[in-house]
This record gives structure tokens, sequence and C-alpha cells, in this order.
């Protein structure tokens, strides 16, 4: 992994280990956090697409 994965990685246990308990503050602050954490996902999974294109989900064939 690059110095660009281990940024995001750094980056999304940093967003998880400050998440807010429920309940103890507001419903706009837990909302800024929620999508600050989402945007922060969405490019670590871009990132895992590009460097990591074999390691995908894979989708084919599931029931629902």
């Amino acid at each position: 992994m690059d110095k660009q994965g281990y940024s995001l990685l750094r980056q999304l246990a940093s967003d998880v280990e400050g998440a807010p308990y429920p309940g103890s503050i507001g419903k706009e602050l837990y909302t800024i956090w929620y999508e600050h954490v989402q945007r922060t996902a969405q490019e670590a999974l871009a990132y895992l697409d590009e460097h990591d294109p074999d390691n995908r989900p894979k989708t084919e064939n599931i029931d629902f």
C-alpha cells in the first residue's frame, strides 16, 4: 500500500474512533459527522478500485 492508501486508512480509523455516541449529541452534529465519514469511505473505496481491482466483491448470481 502506498502513502495515499495509508493516509485513507488512518483517516477512516480516526473517523470511526471519533464517532459520536447516539443520543449524546444533536441530530445536526451527527449528520455532519456521518457525511464526513461517508466521503472518506467513498475515497477509500475508489482508491481500492483503482489499486486492487481484482479484490472487488462478487456480485454475480446473487439470490435475493
